[in-house]
């Protein structure tokens, strides 16, 4: 998976990342949109080491890539391996998820989705 990973770094920027998630995030779901705002607060943290920061572009960047092993466009399954990509970058990295990074991720969900299943968000950070 780590190599898989590694591949992936060059697709991530700033810029393609907002656009993604401005652009689709109501037919991404709350689960995945936040799963990838934990990530990338995490990574502007000061305290995040380099290798978890490059465990995080590697994610990000497989999230972000326009070619990956279920096509994002495939009804109900496209996102499916994304959220796993997610889940395993966000289990690697959790000691930099603090709550701090929560609340930046939840409040960009509130200007995005207004009222949204908290269970949804409670499901992710369980698993952190």
């Amino acid at each position: 998976m780590k190599e898989t990973i590694e591949k992936y770094r060059n697709h991530f920027s700033d810029k393609r990342f907002w656009a993604k998630l401005r652009n689709h995030a109501h037919n991404i779901g709350v689960k995945i949109v936040y799963s990838a705002l934990l990530l990338f607060y995490a990574y502007r943290r000061k305290e995040t080491p380099l290798y978890a920061r490059s465990i995080i572009l590697g994610v990000l960047g497989y999230f972000l890539a326009p070619i990956d092993l279920i096509p994002d466009l495939t009804p109900i399954l496209g996102y499916t391996d994304d959220l796993g990509v997610l889940g395993f970058g966000l289990v690697t990295i959790a000691a930099y998820v603090n709550q701090d990074v929560r609340q930046k991720a939840r409040g960009r969900l509130d200007q995005w989705f207004g009222d949204y299943n908290e269970a949804e968000l409670e499901e992710v950070d369980d698993r952190l």
